[in-house]
């Protein structure tokens, strides 16, 4: 299986190397080809990393089948990102490998799925949190006469047939194209979309 590693460190004083040698040691042992050896030397919680970037690239050109990566918070900046990085790896199909912290969220570790699916949910409770004070604080402000700013983008009235006819024409894989679809900046937005859209189904059916 092709892989890409990836590692971090925050300052220059530090080294990637300890990491390098677990992942290499975990590629080997599996029988995995190393196409990428990526790595970044930056704060975990700068936006931009121009190694993260050049990773997420190979994921959407499916050129690697799985990302090998010390520990989660050396992908992820927040709990919300981490869960982006998470969820476009698997809408491509690229899996997870965190060997330190024994992640794997292939199709063939049903564990590693779990904790997946499990990461998801703790920052979809997150956002409803943050979405519930935003709320309130609104109403507050409005309360006291305030004047708000201009509403967000608010999603097209046919997002319905649009998101089910992205999911027929990709399988439900590739949450950029459908933020395009969508006419939305996030793919966050367009993944929580989705993912309501999907649970409204199956509990129609």
């Amino acid at each position: 299986m092709r892989v890409a590693l990836y590692t971090r460190v925050s300052t220059q004083d530090q080294t990637v190397e300890s990491q390098l040698i677990e992942l290499r040691a975990e590629c080997s042992r599996r029988g995995w080809e190393i196409v990428a050896d990526i790595s970044d030397t930056i704060s975990g919680s700068k936006f931009t990393r121009t190694g993260l970037d050049q990773l997420m690239k190979l994921v959407r050109q499916h050129a690697v089948k799985a990302v090998v990566c010390y520990k989660l918070d050396r992908l992820g900046r927040s709990l919300q990102h981490l869960v982006q990085v998470v969820a476009e790896l698997d809408s491509h199909s690229v899996a997870l490998v965190c060997p330190s912290q024994g992640i794997d969220t292939s199709d063939k570790n049903p564990a590693g799925r779990l904790t997946a699916h499990i990461l998801m949910c703790m920052a979809e409770f997150q956002l409803s949190l943050i979405r519930e004070a935003t709320l309130s604080g609104l109403k507050a402000a409005r309360a006291r006469g305030v004047k708000l700013g201009r509403p967000s983008t608010a999603l097209p009235v046919d997002y319905r047939q649009r998101v089910a006819k992205w999911r027929a024409d990709t399988g439900g894989k590739g949450y950029r194209k459908l933020a395009e679809i969508l006419g939305v900046k996030n793919p966050g937005i367009a993944f929580r979309v989705a993912r309501e859209l999907a649970s409204a189904h199956e509990r129609a059916h």
